[in-house]
């Protein structure tokens, strides 16, 4: 689970800004919201980021997004380059290093990890447990002018000689040490393991892409298919079955030419001896919903659906993984063609049922749940907001001291009026045409 993510030049970030899990001491809605993985520690299983458009609520999920990506995706040739951006309104941060921080807990020992790059190399990168004290894991600092990396072991960490003549040969300098010990092969490594299960799952921004996932995953048994109805139920979609079936879609002779040009001469040849042998075919998916109206059923074909129905699909697969897997999720606009309710039912779902080590990040537009303090914790609730140099801040409604935010506070008055930030600073409405 994570206790608190930090980044810095990253983005619209400029800097350090923590999303912070740690929960205060309110015993508000404790048993949905609140777990303790280790004694005394409290860690809240939601966070929704609340914002206007262009005020970093995204760039915060790519983030962490982007550690994942370092995490577990390593290069494989040293002249490759990270895919990212630093802070560009300022004419330092462009050539700064960007900084994550992730401190988490696994199988029951606290861990911190922090890791400084460019958009060439790791700088450094370390790995901290507590158990109970601070002890190493592993450090490494990078030599820049020589584009070699050094990866030392703390003095806990068994055959860390071995270890370390090994991650010398697969940590390039731009590859982490956590994706040294992918690319490398060795035995698992708990505490990197723990690293690489800490970081989110996915990121997900586009609900077409989350349909297709379930219809896969229904075609190939890797989820039940009696949950996702059921959840569907509860959504009042009326929808009493789903039918998914592979079709395979014969390529013409024409779109074989076209995919051949890709290919060297003899690859071409390949191909084209294959398709001639036998036709070459792509996958399609076909997802349809069977609707009950009384005695009688009707097949629709999901392409006819709402979009309200379809991201209600698609997000299904989330709630399956947050209450049946040790999950962190990461949705953006996580309201996005929902009615309120639904949303508020998606989120209930989810605090009712999810395991008990899960955790879920949302960006949202969705401020009616602010109206309700029977279904949401202060220390649940973040916001976003421009500084007066466009960088982005990030900051927990659980900030505000009593003289703007008490108990029989309005948050969503609150909110709306400006008083939270995380607005948008909007013009009037006039335009002079005559400008124009």
């Amino acid at each position: 689970m994570i206790i608190n993510f930090s980044v810095e030049n990253f983005g619209s970030i400029k800097e350090k800004q923590t999303l912070s899990f740690l929960a205060n001491k309110s015993d508000h809605l404790e048993d949905y919201y609140i777990i303790e993985p280790i004694k005394g520690l409290r860690l809240n299983k939601l966070a929704l980021i609340y914002g206007a458009n262009a005020s970093g609520k995204t760039t915060v999920l790519k983030a962490l997004d982007f550690l994942r990506e370092i995490c577990t995706n390593p290069f494989s040739k040293k002249t490759e380059k990270f895919n990212f951006e630093p802070f560009l309104f300022d004419e330092i941060t462009p050539i700064q290093n960007t900084k994550f921080e992730l401190e988490f807990v696994q199988y029951g020992i606290r861990y911190f990890y922090d890791v400084e790059l460019n958009k060439n190399s790791i700088v450094n990168e370390n790995l901290y447990n507590f158990n109970p004290n601070k002890s190493l894991v592993f450090s490494r600092v990078t030599d820049e002018k020589k584009e070699i990396a050094s990866v030392k072991f703390g003095s806990k960490i068994s055959k860390r000689k071995n270890l370390e003549d090994i991650l010398g040969l697969f940590t390039l300098w731009n590859n982490t040490v956590i994706a040294g010990f992918l690319k490398s092969n060795v035995e698992k490594f708990i505490p990197v393991d723990a690293v690489i299960n800490n970081l989110i799952n996915y990121f997900i921004d586009e609900h077409k892409g989350l349909e297709q996932n379930v219809s896969n995953m229904i075609n190939d048994s890797f989820i039940n298919k009696k949950f996702i109805l059921n959840v569907l139920k509860r959504a009042d979609f009326n929808i009493v079955d789903i039918n998914v079936e592979i079709d395979k879609i014969p390529y013409s002779d024409q779109q074989v030419d076209n995919i051949s040009r890709f290919y060297t001469d003899e690859g071409r040849s390949l191909l084209f001896k294959l398709h001639n042998d036998q036709d070459l075919y792509r996958s399609e998916i076909k997802t349809e919903f069977i609707h009950g109206s009384k005695e009688k059923f009707y097949k629709i074909p999901i392409s006819m659906e709402s979009e309200g129905t379809r991201k209600y699909y698609g997000i299904s697969s989330i709630l399956n993984d947050l209450i049946f897997t040790s999950s962190i999720q990461c949705v953006d606009e996580l309201e996005s063609s929902l009615h309120p309710d639904l949303f508020n039912h998606f989120l209930l779902t989810y605090l009712v049922n999810g395991k008990k080590d899960s955790q879920l990040i949302a960006t949202t537009h969705n401020r009616e749940i602010l109206n309700n303090r029977d279904i949401f914790r202060d220390d649940a609730i973040w916001f976003t907001d421009k500084n007066e140099d466009s960088a982005t801040e990030l900051y927990s409604l659980a900030d505000f001291d009593s003289s703007v935010v008490r108990d029989t506070t309005n948050v969503l008055n609150a909110y709306k009026s400006g008083k939270l930030g995380g607005v948008p600073n909007l013009g009037d409405y006039y335009i002079d045409l005559d400008d124009e």
